[in-house]
C-alpha cells in the first residue's frame, strides 16, 4: 500500500495519470473526485488557452433548449455550432501534434475523401449522482487482481476513477456506466470498393448486474458483469441467428449461438479475441467490438500519457434520425461531412502481444477520451509491425439517462481498402435505456432458440 500511495501521489502531483501498482488509491487522493477532478476522474479545469473548457457538470439532464420525451431521439443541443476549422491531407501538418496516428493514417490514405470537421469543445459527459457516489468508494477499494485480468472491490461505474496503470484504464473502458437494462436496434454495413453494401440489422439487449442497485459487492456477481443477447433480424438470409454471451470480469467468456439453418444451439468459444466479428465481412475482430472488449490476457498494456488530441465527440448530428444510411455509408470512407471532432484530453495506451500468446494484431494503440474513458480511436498492427486496421468510435451523450456512449463506430481495413460500420441506429427506434422488462431468466440457451425461430 505504501508503494502505491507514493506512486499515485507523485504522479498526480505531476499531472500524469500513470503507474505500475495494482491496488486502490489512498483516501487523500480519492478526495480529489468532484473537486479539482471531475466525478469521472478527469481534470476539471480548462487548459491554458481555454480551447478545452472547464467541466461544469456536463449534460446531466435534458437541456432547456430541447423538447424531449422518453422514446425520442436525443436532439443536438448545439445545432448552431459550426466547424472552427477542417483538417485535410493538405493542411494536416499544421495540426500534427494534435492528431492520433489513426487519423493521420486516414487522412493520408484517403486524401480526397477523408477530413475532420473540428468544432468547439463541449465537455458534456455526465452520469447519475448515484454513480458518482460509487466512484468515491471504488477509488479507495478497487484493486486489480495479481494477473492483471480482473479486479475486486468496485461496483457500479468506473472501477478505477483515478487510474494508476493501463489495465485500470482498460477496465474503465469496459465497465463505464451505460445504464442497468437496455435494448436497441442497430445496423452494420461493409461497403465494397464501388459502394455496394447490405445493411445487417441486429437487435441486442443487455443486463449489467454490475450496476444492479441490489448488488451488494462485485463478488456477488459470480464474475459475470454483463448478460448479452444479439438477434440478427435482417436481411432475410441472415435473420434468426442469435448470440448469447455471459461476459466475465476475469474468467473465460461463455457464449452460445442459435443457427436457424441447423435449428440448434451450440457453444461458441470462438466469440472472443481475434475471431471475425459478425455481420462485417471479416473486416474486424470480436474483441474490437465497441473498440475493445474481452479478456486482457494476451497483451501487455502500457500507459503512455495524456495528451490534448482531436477526437470524435458529441455526435448528435451523426446519429440523427434525419441522416439516412445511404448518405452515411459512402465508398471508401464514412461520409466525412457528419462526424463532429473536438479538441479533447486523451489517455494513450499501448498493447503489445505477449510472446506466448497469439492474435492477428501484434500491437494495438488506444486513445481514450479522458472525460468518460471511452476508447474513440485505435490503431492495430500486423505481424510485420505495419498499421493494418484503424478504428474510430463516435461518442455522444444520452442526456436523458445520463450516460455517455457510441453513435456508431468504423473499422477501416487499409489493405482491403474497405471499412465496416457498426452500431449505427439512425433509421432505427431510439435506444431504450430503461428496459425494466428484461429478466435474467431470458438469458439461457433455451431462450435464444425460441428467439431465433422464424
Amino acid at each position: 500500500m505504501a508503494i502505491r500511495k507514493a506512486t499515485i501521489l507523485g504522479l498526480l502531483t505531476a499531472g500524469v495519470f500513470a503507474g505500475v501498482a495494482w491496488a486502490e488509491v489512498p483516501p487523500e487522493v480519492a478526495a480529489r473526485l468532484d473537486k479539482d477532478l471531475t466525478p469521472l476522474g478527469s481534470q476539471r479545469s480548462a487548459n491554458k488557452d481555454g480551447s478545452i473548457p472547464e467541466w461544469t457538470g456536463g449534460l446531466s439532464s435534458v437541456p432547456a433548449n430541447v423538447t424531449f420525451k422518453q422514446g425520442d431521439r436525443e436532439a443536438d443541443p448545439w445545432p448552431e455550432d459550426k466547424p472552427l476549422y477542417t483538417i485535410t491531407s493538405a493542411n494536416m501538418a499544421q495540426y500534427a501534434d494534435k492528431l492520433t496516428e489513426t487519423h493521420s493514417k486516414l487522412l493520408t490514405t484517403y486524401p480526397d475523401a477523408y477530413k475532420m470537421n473540428v468544432y468547439q469543445t463541449r465537455r458534456s459527459c455526465a452520469n447519475p449522482a448515484s454513480v458518482y457516489e460509487s466512484h468515491k468508494k471504488n477509488a479507495v477499494t478497487g484493486t486489480i487482481i495479481p494477473n492483471g485480468n480482473g479486479f475486486t472491490g468496485s461496483l457500479v461505474g468506473l472501477p478505477f476513477p483515478i487510474t494508476g496503470n493501463a489495465n485500470e484504464n482498460i477496465f474503465n473502458q469496459r465497465m463505464r456506466y451505460r445504464g442497468y437494462k437496455l435494448t436497441r436496434q442497430y445496423v452494420s454495413a461493409a461497403p465494397t470498393r464501388n459502394g455496394e453494401y447490405s445493411v445487417y440489422t441486429g437487435q441486442d439487449e443487455v443486463i449489467f448486474p454490475y450496476v444492479d442497485p441490489n448488488t451488494k459487492s462485485v463478488e456477488d456477481l459470480n464474475d459475470i458483469w454483463a448478460y448479452y443477447i444479439n438477434n440478427t433480424v435482417a436481411p432475410a438470409r441472415a435473420a434468426g441467428n442469435v448470440v448469447l454471451i455471459y461476459d466475465p470480469i476475469s474468467g473465460e467468456r461463455k457464449a452460445w449461438v442459435y443457427s436457424p439453418g441447423t435449428r440448434r444451439v451450440r457453444r461458441a468459444p470462438n466469440i472472443a479475441y481475434d475471431n471475425p466479428s459478425f455481420n462485417d465481412d471479416g473486416l474486424s475482430t470480436i474483441d474490437a467490438f465497441n473498440m475493445y472488449n474481452g479478456a486482457l490476457d494476451r497483451y501487455d498494456y502500457t500507459y503512455v500519457g495524456r495528451n490534448e488530441t482531436i477526437l470524435g465527440a458529441n455526435n448528435f448530428r451523426l446519429s440523427s434520425d434525419q441522416v439516412k444510411y445511404k448518405v452515411l455509408f459512402n465508398p471508401g470512407v464514412l461520409n466525412a461531412d457528419y462526424p463532429r471532432y473536438e479538441l479533447r484530453r486523451a489517455h494513450v495506451l499501448i498493447a503489445n502481444l505477449r510472446s506466448e500468446t497469439r492474435h492477428i494484431y501484434k500491437k494495438r494503440v488506444f486513445w481514450q477520451d479522458e472525460d468518460d474513458f471511452m476508447t474513440v480511436a485505435s490503431s492495430n498492427y500486423d505481424a510485420r509491425g505495419e498499421i493494418w486496421r484503424v478504428h474510430e468510435q463516435f461518442s455522444t451523450v444520452h442526456y436523458n439517462v445520463p450516460s455517455c456512449d457510441t453513435a456508431g463506430s468504423v473499422s477501416y481495413d487499409l489493405n482491403a481498402g474497405r471499412y465496416t460500420a457498426q452500431e449505427f441506429y439512425n433509421e432505427e427506434p431510439s435506444i431504450n435505456h430503461f428496459a425494466d422488462e428484461l429478466q435474467l431468466d431470458r438469458y439461457t440457451p433455451d431462450s435464444i432458440r425460441r428467439i431465433g425461430v422464424r
